[in-house]
């Protein structure tokens, strides 16, 4: 399983980003920042598949992984700013090099500062390559609005359009409307919260067999611990995603039904002056009255990173 961590780890920044921070110039002059990110690492994934495509080796294999973001943050002013980040990944495995998988992300996020609450828009694109041939085209829009509902609770809804093309299978490319919610509980800040979020998605197909609704619930829990005099980001999460979808399958010869339960732990420790060593561990169990989607894997994987 190649679980779609760029669009997890953009949903999450995004979210946090909505977060009201003091601006970064008292006059409202505007201002302009940039970072950037390199990493690399390894990953042994008990069951390789293609998420996209239903696709499942039940073979497990180890990958290498190379990724990189560029990001250029700029303040307009007190009440507005703009975020645009480019993400760049490649998975190389050891076995399955038919399934090497090249992904480059294009993310703008702009938001608003209105005082009681903040609202924004974010638009993303990704285009993704399995062994260097064309695979996956995604664009994505989604309006929010955030904000804080007391001291410790804060808010965000959106809704998400999205626009998916597949060149191996033209029968699953798809649009879909979604509306989403998180409430985030912050015991110690940033320093320890807890997020809750549902998700409803209706996704329409060229193929009828590929509609389906779903509806997404997730839970985390972040903790940063202070060890050895640097501070250690402990991520403990679980998703659930169950699919009903709304045309009979001709293999089953009935209407397809998918319950999907994810678990996720991720440690992160900072090392030398920007960098940070990260290990995480995943299972997933996918029950499906449709064969190829009916299994159970795990992933375990470490990561070093270095930051400016």
């Amino acid at each position: 399983m190649k679980w779609p961590a760029y669009t997890v780890s953009l949903s999450c920044a995004l979210a946090l980003a909505c977060l009201p921070v003091p601006a970064s110039s008292a006059t409202g002059d505007s201002s302009t920042e940039f970072s950037a990110e390199v990493g690399i690492g390894g990953e042994y994934d008990s069951n390789v598949s293609v998420d996209e495509l239903d696709a499942s080796s039940s073979e497990s294999d180890y990958a290498m992984i190379v990724d990189a973001e560029l990001q250029v943050d700029h303040q307009f002013n007190d009440a507005l700013d703009m975020a645009v980040t480019y993400d760049f990944s490649q998975s190389n495995y050891d076995q399955f090099s038919d399934l090497d998988r090249q992904t480059h992300l294009l993310g703008v996020d702009f938001g608003a500062d209105l005082g009681a609450v903040n609202s924004g828009l974010s638009l993303y694109y990704i285009h993704a390559r399995l062994d260097g041939d064309a695979f996956l085209e995604y664009y994505r829009a989604s309006p929010y609005v955030s904000g804080f509902l007391s001291k410790k609770w804060f808010a965000r809804g959106a809704y998400v359009f999205s626009d998916k093309s597949i060149e191996q299978n033209p029968g699953r490319d798809a649009d879909s409307h979604a509306a989403e919610g998180d409430l985030y509980f912050f015991r110690r800040g940033l320093r320890s919260y807890f997020n809750l979020g549902y998700k409803y998605k209706d996704e329409n197909a060229v193929e009828d067999r590929f509609d389906y609704s779903a509806n997404n619930i997730k839970l985390r829990y972040i903790h940063r611990f202070e060890v050895f005099g640097e501070v250690l980001k402990t991520e403990v999460s679980w998703r659930y995603e169950h699919r009903d979808y709304s045309s009979v399958t001709p293999s089953i010869d009935e209407e397809r039904e998918d319950k999907r339960h994810r678990w996720k732990l991720d440690l992160e420790y900072p090392v030398l002056d920007r960098g940070a060593i990260q290990v995480y561990t995943g299972y997933a169990d996918y029950d499906s009255n449709f064969p190829r989607s009916d299994y159970d894997q795990y992933v375990i994987g470490t990561r070093l990173s270095y930051r400016w």
